[in-house]
């Protein structure tokens, strides 16, 4: 029987949170993280085909404490009133939920777990605040490098559709070309747009390089998964190492790239696989 409860954090007690404590009874302890799971975008607190409930769960069987919360305005949190911008809204969520889980259940050090945006909320904030450390990021965002562009248009090289659009002068390649050498014949289709393109101003870069940098500096450790559904964000396993080449990871890094995963790890099989992962990883990789 799982033995879990609700609890309100923060100081306008808005931020609705399950605790999922650990199977041995053992209390809170200074040299044992508890595992805090982010919102993957809107996503409910129960997470992607309810991986976060399953995760939080595997986690307690092992003798780990597991938090899942819902950041303020998803799930049974309110929103905030304080007219904060989307990012420090869901920072400030996070220092408040840690800050409650110190002081009412005597935490003192924390493993972040996020998918998608819940991955990039937790680098930024880890930053930030020394109890946390270590990091489990699934598809986070990475911004490209001409690897990535490399392996992305080698493979739709051997595709013939590709081959048929280029002959034909309809590849994004013809239209991207067209447009640099003058904007393209009148009427002509918009080249293919890159949904991400942003990670890839120096705006972009420079601000998630601070922020692994100032995770990495704070001691953390990584475990990174990264699925290959997500082709339009990265495409090969050391994909992070080359786009942040100067955050120096060293042993604190696992990385590993997943071709037969989706984003969402819809499966039982990849979910079993993920979670096994990361029950693995927790009490070796948090120390």
């Amino acid at each position: 029987m799982v033995n879990e409860q609700v609890l309100l954090m923060g100081p306008r007690k808005a931020l609705v949170g399950i605790v999922t404590p650990a199977a041995d009874g053992a209390a809170a302890s200074p040299d044992r993280p508890a595992v805090v799971v982010l919102n993957s975008g809107i996503i409910h607190r129960v997470g992607a085909n309810r991986m976060t409930v399953q995760l939080c769960r595997q986690l307690s069987q092992q003798g780990v404490d597991a938090v899942r919360f819902d950041l303020s305005g998803i799930g049974d949190s309110e929103p905030r009133d304080d007219g904060l911008g989307l990012l420090e809204a869901s920072l400030t969520d996070i220092k408040e939920a840690l800050d409650t889980l110190e002081s009412a259940r005597g935490f003192k050090r924390f493993v972040l777990v996020g998918l998608c945006s819940g991955a990039d909320h937790a680098v930024v904030y880890a930053g930030r605040d020394a109890r946390v450390t270590g990091l489990v990021l699934l598809d986070p965002s990475i911004p490209h490098t001409p690897r990535y562009y490399l392996n992305h248009y080698a493979r739709r090289a051997t595709r013939l559709s590709s081959w048929m659009n280029i002959a034909r002068g309809k590849h994004p390649l013809w239209q991207a070309l067209g447009q640099r050498m003058g904007g393209g014949a009148h009427g002509a289709e918009p080249a293919e747009v890159d949904p991400r393109a942003d990670l890839d101003t120096p705006q972009a870069k420079a601000f998630l390089t601070q922020a692994y940098a100032a995770a990495q500096a704070s001691g953390n450790r990584f475990l990174v998964v990264l699925t290959a559904e997500r082709e339009d964000q990265h495409n090969y396993r050391e994909q992070l190492l080359d786009a942040f080449p100067d955050v120096s990871f060293g042993d604190r890094l696992q990385l590993e790239y997943w071709e037969d995963t989706d984003h969402t790890f819809t499966p039982e099989a990849s979910r079993e696989r993920v979670i096994g992962r990361i029950a693995q990883w927790v009490p070796a990789g948090a120390d």
